[in-house]
């Protein structure tokens, strides 16, 4: 059977997506360590070259929990630090493991590990897209919502032009619900991405808007890794543009808010907001471990 890598959205299709997120609740109810020989005697390269928190610890987490070993790489404990070409580290790597889990810059990067890996290729992150994080929000939303989020209406708020929104947008197109992208001219996502998802997508200069009538509303940082540099500017870009109780009041009464983390409290979210009744940020955050465990047997042709 041919290797399948996972790094975009639509590298799944809707029955494997859903079969994903089956095989990731059947091992969040079971009992803690029934998972544990699942994978048992084999490893899996955890490769950062950025840096992380939730990423890293819940895949490292996950694997150990499957049964696996974890190896992480960063960028300066590694030899790719000192120029080793992406190429000549997959093929190496995929003589000592099973899968890699890759978090980028480029996804020229990314393209080019999964191009010479003979392993499974996870996209852990890329300038392009998070598709773990939002496969992992979108089984958050079913469960909080206690329905399929087929039909619902959810909102991105913030820079649209961001790897989080754009992910979004191709679930929007896979998982067939409503996005309504809210953000300042030149923060949307690329025009043939919006163009593929069809009347699933939206476009708003309005944030309060966009938000009308929504089930959830998802925010990001407004400066990600890497434009560290642009950061006052864009603080000026969304000025007014804050998650708070007042943006909210358009949205459904039974509304759920996201964040994927870390966050600026006081910037694109407020503190009040993250910790009150409508959030789901942390549970949220915990879904990260349990669906990269769903999706890392679903690439080993292993059911829990």
């Amino acid at each position: 059977m041919s290797k399948r890598d996972f790094l975009s959205l639509s590298d799944l299709s809707l029955a494997e997506a859903r079969q994903v997120f089956a095989m990731t609740a059947k091992m969040k109810q079971a009992p803690k360590g029934s998972a544990r020989g699942l994978l048992s005697g084999r490893a899996v390269a955890v490769v950062l070259e950025k840096a992380s928190t939730r990423t890293r610890v819940s895949f490292e987490v996950g694997i150990s929990q499957l049964g696996a070993h974890p190896i992480t790489l960063t960028t300066d404990g590694s030899q790719i630090a000192r120029g080793e070409p992406i190429k000549d580290t997959a093929r190496v790597l995929s003589g000592y493991c099973d899968l890699i889990s890759f978090r980028t810059f480029a996804t020229a990067r990314l393209k080019e590990m999964a191009s010479f890996a003979t392993v499974p290729v996870i996209n852990a992150l890329s300038d392009d897209g998070h598709p773990v994080q939002v496969l992992c929000d979108v089984m958050t939303v079913e469960e909080q919502l206690g329905a399929p989020i087929t039909g619902k209406k959810v909102a991105f708020v913030g820079d649209c032009s961001s790897n989080m929104a754009r992910s979004w947008v191709e679930a929007a197109r896979i998982f067939d619900f409503h996005l309504a992208l809210a953000a300042p001219e030149g923060y949307f996502p690329p025009d043939h991405e919006v163009r593929a998802a069809g009347d699933r997508v939206s476009l708003h200069r309005d944030a309060r808007e966009a938000i009308r009538g929504c089930e959830v509303v998802n925010t990001d940082v407004w400066a990600s890794m890497g434009q560290e540099a642009e950061a006052e500017k864009r603080r000026r870009a969304f000025a007014g543009w804050t998650i708070d109780a007042a943006m909210l009041e358009p949205a459904a009464s039974s509304c759920i808010v996201l964040h994927c983390l870390p966050a600026h409290r006081g910037e694109e979210i407020d503190d009040a907001t993250i910790e009150g009744p409508r959030s789901r940020v942390f549970p949220q955050a915990e879904n990260r471990l349990h669906v990269q465990k769903g999706l890392m047997c679903f690439l080993l042709g292993v059911s829990p």
